[in-house]
């Protein structure tokens, strides 16, 4: 099952990015992980659709190069076009529902947050939500309570519940995105300055299987100096995947970081790349 594997996927991801300089074979990263050549092989296919070798060409630094030359026009298209959050992008719904001055300001007092951490695609997730929204969508390896911790900074008034039978519910939801079975607005509520909302409205609007740069946004948004800014904007995303800040990276192709690790940035790409081409 998806939800089983990734933990190998990356491993194999970490040991090629460390041995890359020799560019081992397939029987050598199968032998890294523990499993043979053949089912590394079937375990690629199943988890991200295609070969080892053709998911690793789309975290090449050439490929991402290519594919920011061909994204620049279609980001353009997405803008002249009109999308915005409450529309369909880059393949999925997601609305954004931010909160008001005032609800910014009483930091969620008499607001009821059910969180949870399940199983997911990418490694065990932390989830926060409320009647109105997503609140938080975290990838957590080992701990899950620096991400509660945080939800609470972000919301120091509201109350908190764990529901892991609510947020299983919701978890399965978000994720029958990836099987492309979602058919209804998934809302997010977001707390957020001004400049952090429309970055991450803006990364919304970045396709499936194409990418973007920290310059290229800050050009969107009218402001071409504040690249930094968008970064520091995008670190501070609560909502992981669905607000897909993974697919942003350097001018040069470079990654650029990831709040959730390098390795997770890649294999979210990686699967994407390997959908959009297979479609």
């Amino acid at each position: 099952m998806a939800y089983d594997d990734y933990a190998k996927i990356a491993a194999a991801i970490r040991f090629i990015r460390t041995e890359v300089t020799n560019q081992p074979e397939l029987a050598e990263v199968a032998a890294h992980i523990g499993l043979s050549p053949f089912h590394l092989q079937r375990l690629f296919q199943r988890w991200a659709g295609v070969s080892p070798k053709r998911f690793l060409q789309y975290l090449t630094s050439q490929h991402a190069k290519q594919l920011l030359k061909q994204s620049q026009p279609l980001l353009e298209t997405s803008y002249d076009i009109g999308l915005s959050s409450a529309g369909r992008l880059h393949d999925l719904f997601v609305a954004i529902d931010a909160v008001t001055p005032g609800e910014f300001k009483s930091g969620g007092e008499g607001l009821e947050i059910n969180w949870g951490v399940h199983s997911s695609p990418f490694g065990d997730c932390f989830i926060g939500l409320t009647t109105r929204g997503i609140v938080a969508l975290q990838f957590v390896d080992i701990d899950p309570q620096p991400a509660l911790q945080r939800l609470k900074n972000d919301w120091p008034h509201a109350r908190f519940s764990k529901n892991e039978q609510l947020t299983d519910a919701a978890l399965r939801e978000i994720f029958a995105l990836f099987t492309n079975k979602q058919q209804k607005p998934l809302p997010l509520l977001l707390r957020g300055t001004n400049f952090q909302l429309r970055v991450w409205q803006a990364l919304l609007r970045i396709p499936a299987g194409q990418i973007s740069t920290y310059g290229q946004i800050a050009r969107q948004l009218g402001s071409p100096g504040s690249a930094r800014a968008v970064g520091s904007a995008i670190g501070q995303n609560p909502v992981a995947w669905l607000i897909p800040c993974h697919r942003v990276l350097r001018t040069d192709g470079g990654l650029g970081g990831y709040r959730w690790g390098e390795e997770r940035k890649l294999a979210i790409l990686g699967q994407e790349f390997a959908q959009t081409d297979n479609d």
